[in-house]
């Protein structure tokens, strides 16, 4: 027997589907989220805990995590859960004269666009991390970057969101998605059972691709493995969280790149050291394309590990406790896509935010119901939407 129309479906249970399922419900939609596993079983469950703005090109990604930092501040209180919320703070250790002269470029580049970051020097850095390693000259520093417990956001999301009458339910795979006659769509999962609605929103992350073939649309998404190791309970080593500057020159200068040591390059390396509520160190991260292979490797742990030792010898004499690995949703081009399908109307897709997702939840789920609802964007959106110059490939006319 059909179940009752809804307005929209959500497939994905992960915070990008809460957060949408959330907003939405707000705007008095009736909302069902379908997840084939548990909550947060993809990277959601699987990720460090940043909010972090200093890694954001100037453009559409810095505006969003900008509006989604503010939306962050007072979310504990509208979600009545306690989000552990943090302001820390973030560095970003510098080592070479080549990297400080490129760091210092994105620094003004992100300046003009309203980011709150500077370049410290060598004493500053030393009297703000007293552990740090000496070969590092310099840093960059901003007091907004910050964190939150993506468990404990998810949480919120879903206390507040049924309470507005959304529905989740788990262990659901969805297995075909059709239009009917009368304009609705159907989604059927694994077990046979049928949900129809006005709207059906693909935010399964990585496996946001499995679902669009499912309406023979082909969408540029690919899962790139992150591991992550987790140290026992330690007393701060220093006052902000940390990354390290050769990633992420590398990212901005080819050059730097092609320089970098072969392991590091190929396991795609790029150290955070990040501390949370309980006093435990997050230390990332790989980003890795192996399919949908989300184990941990000695090859990989043993990595981020070393690239945390060089920079504090200090752990040396602290314990890993825990290590994990999670799949991002990563596009072609670094940006999330968020909007309708041309020519599936009703069909819209939320995912491909690779490392973003805890950062960018809010802000997504905000814009992805003012969408749905036929509200103008408070964000201009437009090269975030699934086009085909974007690699969205549909199979049918």
């Amino acid at each position: 027997m059909m179940n009752k129309v809804r307005d929209v479906i959500v497939i994905g249970a992960g915070i990008i589907g809460l957060a949408t399922a959330y907003y939405l419900s707000r705007e008095n939609k009736r909302v069902l989220v379908l997840e084939k596993e548990e909550i947060g079983a993809g990277a959601s469950g699987a990720c460090d805990d940043m909010i972090l703005l200093q890694s954001k090109k100037p453009g559409i990604l810095l505006e969003m995590a900008l509006e989604s930092l503010n939306m962050y501040k007072n979310l504990s209180d509208e979600l009545e859960t306690d989000l552990e919320f943090q302001n820390l703070g973030g560095m970003i250790l510098i080592e070479t004269e080549e990297q400080l002269s490129i760091m210092e470029e994105f620094v003004a580049s992100q300046n003009k666009h309203g980011l709150d970051v500077e370049i410290l020097d060598k004493e500053t850095v030393i009297k703000k991390q007293p552990f740090v390693s000496r070969r590092v000259i310099a840093s960059t520093y901003s007091s907004i970057d910050s964190q939150v417990n993506p468990f404990r956001v998810m949480q919120g999301f879903i206390k507040k969101g049924q309470e507005l009458g959304m529905e989740i339910r788990k262990h659901l795979p969805v297995k075909r998605i059709s239009m009917t006659k009368t304009g609705l769509w159907e989604v059927e999962t694994d077990n046979g059972e049928k949900f129809s609605s006005k709207a059906v929103v693909n935010a399964a992350g990585a496996w946001a691709p499995e679902i669009c073939k499912l309406v023979e649309m082909d969408i540029p998404i690919r899962p790139k493995r992150g591991q992550i190791a987790i140290t026992e309970q330690i007393p701060p080593l220093g006052e902000t969280n940390i990354w390290d500057a050769e990633y992420i020159v590398a990212k901005l200068n080819p050059f730097m790149a092609k320089r970098r040591k072969k392991i590091l390059a190929e396991l795609g390396i790029g150290l955070s050291f990040t501390r949370t509520h309980d006093g435990n160190y997050f230390i990332g991260g790989t980003r890795e394309f192996v399919g949908y292979d989300k184990g941990t490797t000695i090859e990989g742990i043993s990595n981020i590990v070393t690239q945390a030792l060089r920079y504090f010898p200090i752990l040396k004499n602290v314990s890993i406790i825990r290590t994990f690995g999670g799949l991002r949703p990563a596009s072609l081009d670094g940006k999330p896509f968020l909007g309708e399908i041309e020519g599936l109307n009703g069909f819209f897709v939320a995912a491909g935010h690779e490392g973003d997702g805890i950062a960018l939840a809010p802000v997504t789920g905000k814009l992805m119901a003012q969408l749905i609802t036929g509200q103008k964007p408070f964000l201009s959106i437009e090269e975030l939407a699934p086009t085909k110059s974007r690699g969205v490939v549909m199979r049918k006319n």
